[in-house]
């Protein structure tokens, strides 16, 4: 059971909000993955600023803000809005593909190829569902569900049922809860399972969705993406990796290789996997931060 803390509210939210939102709509409609994670790393350096942001100037001084992001910050402040987000909002083929990326199943090039097909809401996408693929149509269909955050009081209720039932299905396994959850987040968007077993095969991993499935937890299947099974030798790598955040998780591999680079003879990584020795699940430790 996780017992981390939850992460206090963001001093600087309205800021780390619009930079999101500018990210997303990088992403989802330009396809400019680069400005995505630009806006990422700065909303994430942002967030965990201790004081409130008072200025664009006092912003630039943090590792992973620039002259322009500043800029933005300077008008956000002062305005209380953004005229490239309004443009955004207001412009019905940006709005309507990144509304349709919310649906589970709908990428950023599905979205854009519906928007040009005239599809642009849910009513839309109702009359072309048998059209749709099988996990778009599961998105659709429980569209308002996915939508919900999930308390982390409900949370810790299924991580208990999902150890117990890992322990019924067979003691050997090993299962921890990653993603938003592990880094405390008080509510989380989905559930992200990591499991092992000292036999790896895929049966394995089918043998647990089968479970879960027998006693009604899991109700529809999109794929196996949530529920990971991966070799005991590598797996508290993998909880550190699947906690995330991305962010996060970028900011390591930074770190790491700048290390290597200093040190090349301090440690070796395989390309394709890391062989680690067994440690505690639950504070894996690092030299980089999120």
């Amino acid at each position: 059971m996780s017992k981390r803390k939850a992460p206090q509210e963001t001093l600087n939210e309205g800021i780390t909000d619009f930079l999101i939102e500018l990210a997303n709509y990088e992403r989802n409609v330009n396809r400019a993955i680069h400005k995505y994670n630009a806006y990422r790393k700065a909303a994430s350096v942002i967030a965990k600023y201790p004081q409130k942001i008072k200025s664009g100037t006092e912003a630039k001084k943090l590792d992973g803000v620039g002259a322009k992001i500043a800029e933005k910050i300077d008008e956000f402040l002062s305005t209380g809005k953004l005229r490239k987000l309004e443009k955004i909002r207001n412009d019905d083929t940006s709005s309507s593909i990144n509304f349709l990326t919310r649906v589970t199943g709908i990428g950023p090039a599905a979205a854009r190829k519906f928007v040009e097909e005239g599809v642009k809401t849910l009513e839309d996408l109702k009359k072309i569902e048998h059209k749709l693929n099988h996990h778009q149509q599961i998105g659709l269909k429980y569209f308002e569900d996915f939508e919900k955050r999930i308390p982390r009081a409900e949370m810790e209720k299924m991580e208990a049922l999902i150890l117990a039932e890992l322990e019924s299905v067979d003691p050997e396994y090993i299962g921890t809860i990653c993603g938003s959850y592990r880094r405390g987040a008080e509510s989380s968007g989905d559930i992200d399972i990591l499991l092992t077993h000292p036999d790896f095969t895929s049966q394995l991993l089918h043998a647990v969705v089968e479970h879960l499935e027998s006693i009604g937890f899991i109700t529809d299947t999109l794929s196996k993406g949530d529920t990971k099974l991966i070799p005991k030798d590598q797996y508290y790598c993998g909880v550190l990796y699947f906690t995330g955040s991305d962010i996060f998780n970028k900011n390591m591999r930074t770190h790491a290789l700048e290390v290597w680079l200093e040190n090349p003879c301090w440690w070796t990584v395989r390309k394709i996997s890391l062989t680690t020795s067994s440690g505690s699940t639950e504070n894996p430790k690092t030299a980089a931060s999120e």
